[in-house]
C-alpha cells in the first residue's frame, strides 16, 4: 500500500500524438512546456518518431515515453488477418466484425494466445529504444462494459445493467479454460459464486499478461506505465481492469471529473481510492482533462491531486495546455 505522501518534487506530465512539426517547432514546444515543469512526455508515435524525438530532447531534461494502444487496435493491418485474435461478446460477436459504440473499437483478446504473443512483441520493441522512459499502456482492459453516464446520454443508452452486446471476454479459449476449472460454461452461469468467478477469471487475463510485460520492458532498462480508469473499484466494474494488482511504475488514472458528472472535489477522492491500494514503487499521476479545467479549476483539481497522495498530474491534452494553463501548473513548482 502506497503512504499518502507528496513526493519532494511534483511530476508533471502530459498525453500527446506525434505531429509533423520541424526540429526547432519540436525543440520550442518541449522548452516551453518544461519551464511551466512539465517534464513527462506520453506520446502515440511509431518507433522511428520517438527515436526521433528522443534525439531533440537530449539537452532538454524531460522524458519521452512511448504511448501504445495494448488491446484496442483498430484497423491493425497485422491483427486484421487473425479474426481468431479478436475479442468476443456474450452475444457471440467478434470484435473484427462488431465495433461496440464507436467505429475505432476493434479489441484483441488475452484469451488468445496469438494476441498476447503480438502484444508482448510490440512492447518489446518499444522497449528496445534506447533512452525511452517507459512503454505507456493505454486500453489495457475490456471493452466498457459501462459508459461513464455522459457518453450514456450521448449514445441514448441507459446501462443499469451488464448488456450482452458489451459484456466481452467470451473467447472460446476462455470459455474452454473456464468450463475445465469450474465446470460450467460462462454464456450458462446462473450463481453469484460462478459469476464472480468468472469476472476474477477475465480480471486475471489482463493482470497476468501486464505483468509479463512489466518484465519485458524492465528486462531493456525501460520502465512500464499505464493510463487507466479512476480507482479500482471503478475500473473492475467499467471495463474489467484490476489495474491495483499490476506490477507497473507508473500509474496515470484518468479522473475525468466531468465525465461522470461529478465536481472538482471528486478528483480527490479518486486518487485517494487509488493511492491506497497501488504498490508502493509505483507512482501516481492523476490524469486531468485540460478541456474542462478553465482558470482556478486547474488550480484546484492539481491540489485536490496532491493532498490526496498523488506524486503528479498528467494533463489530457497537450493540445489544449493554453498559456494560462501553463502559467498555473509552473506555480506549483
Amino acid at each position: 500500500m502506497k503512504s499518502i505522501i507528496k513526493s519532494q518534487k511534483i511530476k508533471f506530465g502530459t498525453w500527446l500524438n506525434f505531429s509533423n512539426k520541424s526540429k526547432t517547432e519540436w525543440l520550442n514546444f518541449f522548452i516551453k512546456l518544461s519551464e511551466a515543469g512539465i517534464t513527462d512526455f506520453f506520446i502515440n508515435a511509431k518507433i522511428d518518431q520517438l527515436e526521433y524525438l528522443i534525439q531533440i530532447k537530449k539537452d532538454i531534461n524531460i522524458n519521452i515515453h512511448g504511448w501504445i494502444w495494448t488491446f484496442n487496435r483498430p484497423n491493425d493491418d497485422i491483427a486484421e488477418k487473425n479474426i481468431d485474435w479478436y475479442s468476443v461478446n456474450k452475444n457471440g460477436e467478434n470484435s473484427f466484425h462488431f465495433r461496440p459504440y464507436v467505429d475505432y473499437y476493434q479489441w484483441l483478446s488475452p484469451f488468445s494466445d496469438g494476441a498476447r504473443k503480438y502484444i508482448k512483441n510490440n512492447i518489446l520493441k518499444l522497449s528496445k529504444i534506447k533512452g525511452l522512459a517507459s512503454v505507456h499502456l493505454d486500453y489495457v482492459r475490456y471493452c466498457d462494459v459501462f459508459l461513464p453516464i455522459t457518453l450514456q446520454e450521448k449514445y441514448n443508452l441507459k446501462q443499469e445493467d451488464v448488456m450482452p452486446e458489451y459484456d466481452f471476454g467470451y473467447h472460446e479459449s476462455a470459455r474452454v479454460r473456464f468450463k475445465k476449472l469450474y465446470d460450467v460454461d460462462p454464456l450458462d452461469i446462473k450463481t453469484t459464486d460462478l459469476n464472480n468467478n468468472w469476472i476474477n477469471f477475465r480480471l486475471n487475463a489482463i493482470t497476468e499478461l501486464v505483468n509479463e510485460l512489466k518484465i519485458i520492458a524492465n528486462n531493456n532498462s525501460t520502465k512500464l506505465s499505464a493510463a487507466v480508469f479512476p480507482y479500482p473499484e471503478m475500473a473492475k466494474k467499467m471495463v474489467l481492469q484490476d489495474w491495483s494488482n499490476w506490477e507497473l511504475d507508473m500509474v496515470c488514472p484518468m479522473n475525468y471529473h466531468h465525465f461522470y458528472n461529478k465536481e472538482i472535489p471528486w478528483i480527490g477522492e479518486s486518487v485517494a481510492l487509488g493511492v491506497k491500494e497501488i504498490k508502493s514503487s509505483c507512482d501516481y499521476l492523476s490524469g486531468l482533462f485540460i478541456g474542462s479545467l478553465k482558470g482556478t479549476d486547474l488550480q484546484k483539481a492539481v491540489e485536490e491531486s496532491l493532498k490526496n497522495g498523488a506524486d503528479g498530474v498528467s494533463f489530457f491534452s497537450a493540445e489544449g495546455l493554453s498559456n494560462n494553463h501553463l502559467k498555473i501548473i509552473k506555480s506549483f513548482q
